[in-house]
């Protein structure tokens, strides 16, 4: 049984190869809910539609929470309103990209 923290942990190991910051403190990761505590479903956006990386990134999602013991299935969808901004950054991105 997957706990979010462990989600999230799984997750941050995932980084933006343009920014070199982990996806969940850039704020990419709009939500995640577990579902009978096997399924995962994971909401989230990118910096832009145009992101050379927007093939990839959601299927490196999907593969890191389901090698987490107990997930057997994961939902990945990518939602582009409202757009991304850069305020929704956790304080460590912003210091990593020294915008504080």
């Amino acid at each position: 049984m997957a706990q979010e923290q462990e989600i999230v942990e799984a997750i941050r190991t995932i980084f933006d190869p343009e920014i070199s910051v982990n996806i969940y403190d850039l704020g990419l990761i709009r939500k995640i809910t577990i579902k009978d505590d096997k399924e995962v479903e994971v909401i989230m956006t990118l910096t832009s539609p145009s992101c050379p990386f927007a093939q990839q990134i959601p299927v490196d999602v999907r593969e890191k929470v389901l090698q987490l013991e107990g997930v057997t299935e994961v939902t990945v969808e990518l939602e582009w309103y409202p757009p991304w901004e850069m305020d929704q950054m956790s304080e460590v991105a912003k210091l990593e990209l020294q915008l504080i």
